[in-house]
């Protein structure tokens, strides 16, 4: 049975080891775990458990192609992987290089802090496996490359989610002596990749700053005058987009507002508010950005529009007048 079928919350920290960036590789006890099993994509089911309904949408939005395209908010890890994967699939066949998956991985409901670091980057781990063996065909396996943060990290995906697959395992930095003091090996990443490559997946590179820096890279060097395409997997892009790093201090993590996120699609997307105005910005491409607040059993969509709203207009603005 596949781990997203389990509560996540309860299956990440009963079930899985967790990979501590500086964890000797030798002490990672293996997973056994049963990844790709087959299923029928179905995004347009009601969720289980929940009801999905839409009401008083915006008089300004717009109305078009994609807001017919109408993906109820997931009941669980299953449907989330059914529906990212076809999203992804439906912006593959559309042609687009640079595209984003993020979403809790705590729990749907969760928000970022509400899981410990580790366990919520092994948990990423476990569903990138997953969603591959969704969206990737097997012959298809080996043109396909992850990049996992560290190198570390590629060890220890080797010895759990992904051992015994074909895809082909990459890193975008390594540890260096002075890691303790946060500075890590920077990797050469037009060297990293093979002529036969086709799909690049980066998995939730923010553990440190220049992981996103390196990403760039790859797809400045590898992917924009080519015919690749390139996914990033719940990398914590918000931080970058709500100025949560000073850019008197990070000006070229904060550049990546303007030069890479310009050229980026989001495909699949949740993002989670609390409080008395509590909701959900959810996004399934090719869809619109929807608003959605859970009233008992069924999420109902308050506001709609075609272009993502800002995480501070979402709490300020849309949710307090919904």
């Amino acid at each position: 049975m596949p781990l997203s079928t389990f509560p996540m919350a309860f299956s990440l920290a009963t079930a899985a080891p967790v990979l501590q960036h500086q964890q000797n590789p030798s002490l990672l006890v293996k997973l056994n775990l049963n990844f790709g099993r087959l299923r029928r994509v179905m995004v347009n089911k009601t969720g289980r458990n929940v009801e999905f309904a839409v009401r008083s949408v915006s008089s300004g939005d717009t109305v078009g192609s994609s807001v017919q395209f109408d993906v109820p908010f997931p009941g669980d890890y299953e449907e989330l992987l059914d529906q990212a994967t076809e999203a992804t699939q439906a912006a593959l066949k559309d042609g687009l290089q640079l595209m984003e998956i993020e979403f809790p991985t705590a729990g749907l409901g969760s928000v970022p802090g509400d899981g410990e670091g580790g366990i919520e980057m092994t948990g990423s781990m476990q569903l990138i496996r997953e969603f591959c063996d969704l969206l990737i065909v097997p012959e298809k396996a080996t043109r396909t490359r992850i990049f996992f943060p560290e190198a570390n990290e590629v060890q220890f995906a080797r010895k759990s989610a992904f051992g015994g697959s074909s895809f082909k395992l990459d890193y975008l930095t390594k540890p260096s002596f002075f890691q303790d003091f946060g500075f890590v090996e920077n990797v050469k990443m037009v060297d990293r990749v093979k002529e036969e490559d086709e799909l690049f997946i980066v998995g939730y590179p923010y553990f440190n700053v220049n992981e996103m820096l390196v990403v760039e890279e790859l797809y400045r060097e590898a992917v924009a005058a080519t015919a690749r395409q390139m996914i990033i997997f719940n990398g914590e892009l918000d931080r970058i987009r709500s100025g949560y790093y000073p850019s008197f201090f990070y000006p070229k993590l904060s550049a990546l507002s303007k030069t890479l996120f310009p050229k980026m699609e989001t495909v699949y997307y949740i993002h989670n508010f609390k409080g008395r105005n509590g909701g959900t910005l959810f996004r399934c491409y090719p869809g619109p950005w929807k608003v959605l607040r859970r009233m008992g059993s069924r999420y109902v969509c308050v506001h709609q529009q075609e272009e993502m709203p800002s995480l501070k207009e979402v709490a300020l603005d849309i949710l307090p007048s919904a």
